[in-house]
């Protein structure tokens, strides 16, 4: 089965929507032909200075969501960049909406407004008439930290935007993505919850586990599931390959825990016991506080290393053609991982192992990986015997490590 997806007009698109020429032009062109400049401009935008006046200016949705993508997304923008023009705007859309999500997590300060926020908008999809989704919750810029928060404010108070490339897709995709979105503000609503009644301090590894399995593995269970339906009519994934996609997603979000842990630290934050006598501590100076970080960093790098042989099942599960741009962009999504856990474990004092350093060459690279299904194995096959080496040692060059607080095996 082949899901085609309609672009019917809408007012902004009669009215012209107050956005540039050239922005109404690009949105008419197929996805096939523009993906290469918007894989150059993922590479050029800058996310620390975003142009939020131009953002707001734009008035044609599918426009807003190619625009505002690169600045909601990092390594994602490429991976669904790459993907065909059907699966990219439903998993652009996908993304962004769990971007909003994490935008009310990260920005409502109060835990009784943040709550009811996640939960109004995780039930916004449960409509009986056909309805589209229901207004979602405006933001203020109060809590604004940084020029990426007000990006996301821009995003989520520009909502129907998004909620208008929704409208496009075909009726299969939506009820997968209502689902993927009611399930992860109801994640959302748990990890909330859990902080608060903990002191800013998840207790253990399955609690890490469920909340890394909330943030990135029920994409990755969304994507695979669009991914199936695409290629085969049939979204129904198997128990096994359901619990590989957490698994993977789990090994994927614990690198961007494992990157934030100062900062984190600094909000009242950790995801790991071992730092909660260090909550709100801002100042890196003290040797003994840099070594613990350098301890638990250490820890949730191997962590995430057992679980990377869930990623490489995945993959080999899923129904590729012969000329496939969904397996680059799973490999791409790999190779960036790859990458990060490299520098990671530079990091704590490990030696790194071998791999393309350079985002232009992955991405160039990926290229190759859309015709021969033969070099994507292999390269999956060689980055996750890398990882799995690292998980245990083999490149390590320290003495003393922090005592497991409940490894996890796959």
């Amino acid at each position: 089965m082949c899901i085609r997806r309609g672009r019917p007009a809408t007012e902004a698109h009669k009215r012209g929507g107050g956005y540039p020429y050239r922005v109404k032009i690009a949105a008419t062109i197929p996805l096939a032909v523009r993906r290469p400049s918007l894989l150059i401009k993922d590479l050029l935008v800058s996310r620390s200075r975003p142009d939020l006046a131009g953002l707001e200016r734009i008035g044609d949705p599918d426009a807003f969501v190619w625009s505002i993508l690169p600045h909601a997304a990092r390594t994602f923008t490429a991976c669904i960049t790459l993907l065909p023009a059907e699966s990219a705007s439903a998993m652009a859309v996908a993304y962004l909406y769990c971007r909003m999500l994490d935008t009310y997590e990260d920005l409502i300060p109060l835990p009784a407004e943040r709550e009811t926020a996640l939960a109004e908008f995780g039930a916004r999809f449960r409509v009986s008439n056909g309805a589209g989704p229901k207004p979602a919750p405006r933001i203020t810029s109060a809590a604004v930290r940084n020029p990426r928060d007000q990006t996301h404010v821009v995003l989520v108070n520009r909502c129907h935007l998004v909620d208008q490339v929704f409208a496009t897709l075909h009726p299969l995709m939506r009820p997968h993505m209502a689902d993927l979105v009611e399930s992860m503000a109801a994640g959302m609503i748990w990890s909330s919850r859990t902080l608060l009644a903990q002191e800013g301090v998840l207790a253990d590894a399955d609690q890490l586990s469920r909340y890394c399995r909330t943030v990135i593995g029920l994409p990755f269970l969304f994507a695979v599931r669009l991914h199936l339906l695409q290629r085969t009519g049939d979204a129904t994934v198997s128990e096994e390959l359901r619990e590989d996609c957490l698994r993977a997603g789990e090994m994927v979000q614990l690198a961007n825990v494992t990157r934030d842990i100062e900062a984190d630290l600094a909000r009242g934050l950790s995801y790991h016991p071992a730092l909660r006598a260090d909550l709100g501590r801002a100042d890196l100076d003290d040797p003994e506080l840099r070594e613990r970080i350098r301890r638990v960093r250490e820890e949730l790098l191997d962590q995430a290393m057992a679980l990377a042989p869930a990623y490489e099942r995945m993959l080999r599960a899923l129904p590729f053609g012969a000329v496939s741009p969904a397996r680059a962009s799973g490999v791409l999504m790999l190779l960036f991982t790859d990458r990060y856990y490299r520098s990671c474990a530079r990091r704590v004092g490990r030696e790194p192992w071998p791999g393309p350093e350079s985002t232009f060459r992955l991405i160039a690279l990926s290229s190759c990986h859309v015709v021969s299904a033969r070099w994507s194995f292999r390269t999956t096959r060689r980055i996750t015997e890398y990882l799995c080496r690292a998980g245990k040692g083999t490149f390590d060059h320290t003495v003393a490590r922090v005592p497991q607080f409940g490894h996890r095996s796959t």
